[in-house]
């Protein structure tokens, strides 16, 4: 068997860029619900209102830890914390189920990545 040989740069780096990234999509996008949180869900000052300002904030503080191995899950718990938001505000709610699919989305072409990555089959490893 030939040896496979290692990407000249590091796809998962440029990767993590990515996924930082959406995050920061994701909590601009949490952050423009609090119109909606003002008008129909007792102002912003209410309790919905700083759970949706500490989500965002916490999406944003995710993009320090994305390089961490536990870092996934976490962003997935904070999907979740969005889903559940579907009696309380349901615009929140779908928000949080888009994002849960663009989630889906990147961890399956972090796979692919990977799986290309280990049989040598990435451009940046082609002679």
């Amino acid at each position: 068997m030939t040896e496979v040989k290692p990407p000249a740069k590091d796809p998962m780096k440029s990767f993590r860029g990515v996924q930082s990234g959406a995050l920061i999509l994701e909590a601009i996008t949490v952050a423009l619900a609090l119109p909606v949180i003002a008008q129909f869900g007792g102002g912003i000052g209410s309790g919905k209102g700083w759970t949706v300002i500490g989500l965002a904030v916490a999406l944003v503080a995710c993009c320090w830890i994305i390089k961490r191995p536990w870092a996934m899950p976490v962003v997935l718990v904070l999907q979740l914390g969005l889903i559940a938001f579907f009696f309380a505000v349901p615009a929140i709610a779908v928000i949080g189920v888009v994002f849960l699919c663009i989630w889906l989305w990147l961890l399956w072409l972090r796979r692919d990545v990977a799986k290309r990555m280990a049989e040598g089959r990435l451009p940046s490893q082609q002679v």
